[in-house]
């Protein structure tokens, strides 16, 4: 009886343990990452189903999809911006889309030996605040998430829904290429339209009369830009290797 009520209590144990481990980061299955030294100034990305596909991205670019950061916001070696990669990688089935984040992050720790850490820097950044008139936004029934960016060189349309004001913050910084900070203290999830003209427009182009971003964040949401100095979260780069180890 001893030895029976001995082994009993090692198989319970055993598996407590097993009940207690975290699973696994999701990672892809398998991953080929290529120097691209074509000299190409194109790049692009496309994901599928089952595979990802990035062509001519710089590891600074690649660090950006795997923390969902800006460029201001990495800090590291210059020859991060500089030295391209090609990769392609198998997506597991039934992965979500939401967990490729951390499937590159595991990818760059892997084959570039990458280690960082998050720190809060004070810089010039832009406060996203209502304006006076308050704000002219549909709010709406948290859910499903999108947000799109679509035209050309010379008029945008922003079209999001179910969007909070800090993923709102997150597109106007991909925007004018400056941190901003959601300060509007509105709570809950929005449906927007945005139509702006970028800043790099032609000016004696057919669509370029229209407001710049700044102006028709004003005028059509009821949202201001304030510059100001403020704590920005930023990645910083403690190792990495140039050259990737082989797939």
């Amino acid at each position: 009886m001893p030895r029976l009520f001995a082994t009993a209590n090692w198989v319970i144990l055993a598996a407590l343990a097993a009940f207690g481990q975290s699973a696994p980061p999701p990672a892809f299955d398998v991953a080929s990452v290529k120097p691209n030294t074509s000299g190409s100034g194109s790049s692009h990305t496309s994901g599928t189903t089952g595979q990802l596909t990035i062509t001519n991205r710089s590891l600074k670019e690649l660090i950006q999809m795997a923390y969902s950061v800006q460029d201001f916001q990495i800090a590291g070696p210059d020859w991060l911006g500089s030295v391209k990669f090609d990769i392609v990688a198998k997506i597991p089935a039934g992965a979500q889309k939401d967990q490729r984040p951390a499937m590159m992050q595991a990818l760059l720790a892997e084959r570039f030996q990458l280690a960082v850490h998050r720190e809060s820097k004070d810089m010039p950044a832009f406060a996203l605040m209502v304006g006076k008139s308050g704000p002219k936004l549909q709010q709406v029934k948290p859910g499903g998430t999108s947000v799109n960016d679509n035209g050309n060189n010379n008029s945008r349309q922003i079209t999001a829904d179910g969007v909070s004001m800090a993923v709102l913050a997150g597109t106007l910084a991909r925007i004018v290429e400056h941190p901003v900070v959601d300060q509007t203290g509105l709570q809950g999830v929005y449906n927007l339209k945005l139509d702006y003209t970028p800043e790099n427009a032609k000016s004696d182009g057919p669509d370029a009369a229209g407001p710049s971003i700044y102006t028709a964040l004003q005028e059509q949401l009821g949202l201001k830009l304030q510059t100001q100095k403020l704590p920005v979260e930023i990645i910083v780069v403690d190792r990495v290797e140039r050259v990737p180890t082989e797939n």
